[in-house]
């Protein structure tokens, strides 16, 4: 279950550093995608893949305290994501995209210390 975790961090370090580099890159594949039911249930699926697997292989890891709230509060966003409705949803991720550029890079860096961090946690 570590890989799950490794995957995840991995993909989230690439990401924000993307993002960091371009945001553009990122969200206008969001952008395009938005009005999708793919992206809802795949950004509620994958909260839920993540979490369980953080709090299941907390105990393991250097930092279990961090790793199982990090893994509660995934599955607390799935949840919310889950029962927010499409157009709420798709009222969040218009919010998303209309940030500035500053913030998007911040995110990204942000997301991308983040991901560092679940690599580091279950090496």
């Amino acid at each position: 279950m570590h890989y799950i975790i490794m995957l995840f961090g991995a993909a989230t370090t690439i990401a924000g550093v993307i993002i960091v580099i371009s945001p553009e890159t990122v969200f206008g594949l969001i952008r395009k995608h938005m009005a999708s039911m793919g992206i809802h249930v795949l950004a509620v699926v994958m909260r839920i893949v993540l979490g369980a697997t953080l709090i299941l292989c907390a105990a393991e890891s250097k930092f279990p305290a961090a790793i199982e709230v990090i893994g509660w509060i995934t599955l607390v966003a799935a949840l919310v994501l889950g029962v927010m409705g499409r157009t709420h949803f798709k009222g969040l991720m218009a919010w998303a995209l209309g940030m500035p550029s500053s913030s998007r890079r911040i995110g990204g860096l942000l997301a991308a210390l983040l991901g560092g961090f679940l690599v580091y946690a279950v090496i």
